[in-house]
Order: structure tokens, then C-alpha cells, then sequence
């Protein structure tokens, strides 16, 4: 069952609901990325940068789940959107690496903060790869 088939939305424009799904599903994605995030780096003591990466696949896992069921009622078998998926997440992964190695490595600046404006960031890329390859198959 997807999002929009749950009576509370099925008034909202489609679009609408998307959004909404994409938020509360973003949601989720964030508080697994940053758990691990947090707890690698301040009871690992792990490096931020790799820290940062470890959260990211966590969330892409979650990220991947949520967004299909949720958010874009794909058509696509997991086969198909799997790959496709896949690589829209590798690009943020390689995204994430290179502006957290920028903020945190290159320029010393503190790895929370730098990481909120990595996400805003990393979230863009990644609604509009969804949107329009991942999951891209459905009806407007």
C-alpha cells in the first residue's frame, strides 16, 4: 500500500503527497544516518569523514525502502530499480565524501553543522535523481 491510498491524503494533489512522503521518509533516512554518524564519531571515535559515509549507507538502505513504498509507488521491479537507484546513491555517497572532506578535512570546520549543510545539499541531488531516473516510470 502507498502513501497516497491512506484516506488522510488521498484528497492531496499527488504532487503534494509526494512531497510529504519524501520529507517524512528524509526524515527517517536522517535520524539513521546521523545516529551512526554521531555514534561512530563520539563514542568510536571514528573520523567524521568516514564516519559520515558509514551513516550514508545506513540511510541509503533506509532511504531506498521508505521512497519506494512511500514516495513513488514505483512500477519498476527491484531489479530494475535497484541499479538505478543505486547509482543516483553512489553519487550522493561521492557528493557527501567530497563536501565533508572540503568542510570538516580541508577547512577544519566542525562536522555537525557541516554535515546539516551536506544534507540539504546531498537531499536535492538525490529527490531529483529519484524522481527522474530511479523511480521515474509513473504517470504525473
Amino acid at each position: 500500500m502507498s502513501f497516497k491510498q491512506y484516506p488522510p491524503f488521498k484528497q492531496y494533489p499527488r504532487r503534494s503527497r509526494q512531497l510529504i512522503a519524501y520529507v517524512f521518509a528524509g526524515g527517517i533516512t536522517a535520524v539513521a544516518h546521523y545516529a551512526l554518524l554521531i555514534g561512530l564519531v563520539e563514542l568510536g571515535h571514528v573520523d567524521p569523514v568516514p564516519a559520515t559515509l558509514a551513516g550514508f549507507v545506513l540511510g541509503a538502505i533506509v532511504s531506498y525502502t521508505l521512497n519506494r513504498w512511500l514516495t513513488f509507488d514505483a512500477t519498476h521491479s527491484h531489479a530494475q530499480a535497484t541499479w538505478r537507484f543505486a547509482l543516483i546513491a553512489a553519487g550522493g555517497f561521492v557528493l557527501t565524501g567530497v563536501l565533508m572532506q572540503l568542510f570538516v578535512g580541508k577547512l577544519g570546520l566542525p562536522y555537525l553543522p557541516m554535515q546539516l549543510v551536506t544534507t540539504g545539499i546531498v537531499m536535492v541531488f538525490s529527490f531529483l535523481g529519484h524522481k527522474f531516473f530511479s523511480f521515474a516510470d509513473r504517470a504525473e
